[in-house]
């Protein structure tokens, strides 16, 4: 018979689980800047409704833990188990930054969920019921966009609950009748870079980001020849003295970007570096603490504040920002120029800002680089902003970027790209 207790305490442990991670993210939602766990918590309880299998519950809560946090598929089976780890996995995305703009990455995605299981399909439709009311609800331009994508995925998701599906479609025809959208074929504009020969030099930056720094350059040896199948959906490689059952997410080329790398490692704890076939090398987490992976991400962070300062200078007058800043924040500003002018290098005040600061500023002129922050509430975005000094700054001191920094990373990596191939004004 089987233990009833463990099964109820495996919700409960979920729950906590994924709370806790989202928490420690400081993960909040876009819009409503509530705690994340109420939309796990209205995921579970859409679940609970229409089936009492307790592992399905569980993933509802754990759905988005491998995406946004730093929590990976084995540690989800190391803490409730193969029935988990396999729904959670079902409902983690696998595209990658290569696979093009977002409309291509969401057609991959598409087509993961189209062959998940009856029992994640479920999870995902409450998951997308959820969202459909926030974003439209909130965002009603992105929201128009949403809808597509949402009407695209219930394609795919026949074999999920029928009375979720049925909720679902009333949830997302309620709000196209009210955002008056139509299916039609919807391309998702990234708004672009400066224009010019400013924005050129930074898009020129930002391609060479994207492609100069490549799994090779920080991948470990196997001790130990592995099977030459890239293609398996099983793969042996042995890693010190374990031996892993290697999934195709845990593969990369040789040639991957980090941003693919960055990509597996949040889904999985390694992953693993092929060519000609052959799994030549592994990289953890750990890899990532190298100087290499720190002069990409001090280069994307870099690159970020390049963009929002061209930005705010092309917006004009001084006199438009400067009440945006605390006293506090202004008079630390115009000391530094003060400073720099008697050394002979005058700058605009502009130039005096702290990262923070330029993103209060953008997000106020509604100017701010959305590839890095879309479908964000301002809150969220200026948490943002303070997550990317402290992540300049970890890189700067040389501190741990892994444990602390992790989410951060994952979030730079998968924009990077978009940013990199965004057109010009």
């Amino acid at each position: 018979m089987p233990d009833v207790s463990a099964d109820l305490d495996l919700v409960s442990r979920a729950r906590q689980f994924a709370s806790a991670a989202h928490r420690a993210v400081g993960q909040l939602r876009k819009y409503s800047g509530e705690p994340y766990e109420e939309h796990l918590r209205r995921v579970a309880e859409m679940v609970a409704n229409v089936t009492d299998d307790r592992e399905m519950i569980a993933a509802a809560w754990l759905h988005d833990v491998v995406e946004d946090t730093p929590t990976t598929v084995e540690d989800v089976e190391r803490a409730f188990g193969q029935g988990v780890r396999d729904l959670v996995d079902a409902l983690t995305d696998v595209s990658r930054p290569h696979h093009g703009n977002r409309a291509a990455r969401k057609e991959l995605d598409r087509e993961h969920l189209s062959g998940a299981p009856a029992r994640a399909q479920t999870v995902k439709l409450a998951d997308l019921i959820d969202n459909c009311d926030d974003i439209c609800r909130r965002d009603p331009r992105f929201g128009r966009t949403f809808l597509v994508e949402m009407d695209e995925l219930l394609d795919v998701l026949r074999d999920g609950d029928s009375k979720l599906m049925q909720r679902a479609r009333r949830v997302h025809d309620r709000w196209a009748k009210r955002l008056a959208w139509a299916p039609a074929s919807i391309v998702a504009a990234l708004p672009s870079l400066p224009g010019g020969a400013t924005g050129e030099r930074i898009r020129r930056a930002l391609h060479y980001l994207s492609h100069a720094f490549q799994a090779a350059d920080i991948a470990e040896p196997l001790p130990s020849p592995s099977a030459k199948s890239a293609t398996a959906t099983e793969l042996p490689a042995r890693v010190g003295d374990a031996l892993h059952s290697v999934r195709p997410t845990q593969l990369v080329p040789l040639d991957a970007s980090l941003a693919d790398v960055v990509t597996a490692l949040t889904r999985h704890d390694h992953c693993f570096a092929t060519a000609a076939g052959e799994v030549r090398g592994y990289i953890s987490r750990e890899q990532m603490q190298g100087p290499v992976t720190r002069m990409w991400l001090f280069g994307i962070v870099t690159s970020v504040e390049l963009v929002v300062t061209e930005r705010i200078r092309a917006a004009g007058d001084t006199l438009a920002w400067t009440p945006l800043l605390t006293l506090a924040r202004l008079e630390k500003a115009k000391a530094l120029q003060q400073a720099r002018a008697q050394l002979g290098r005058p700058v605009p005040l502009l130039d005096c800002l702290q990262l923070s600061d330029k993103i209060r500023i953008g997000l106020a002129l509604d100017d701010v680089p959305r590839p890095l922050l879309r479908g964000a509430s301002k809150a969220e975005s200026q948490r943002l902003a303070r997550d990317l000094e402290d992540l300049r700054n970890s890189l700067a001191h040389a501190q741990d970027i892994v444990t602390h920094d992790w989410a951060q990373i994952a979030r730079l990596a998968k924009r990077l790209d978009e940013l990199a191939s965004s057109p010009s004004a």
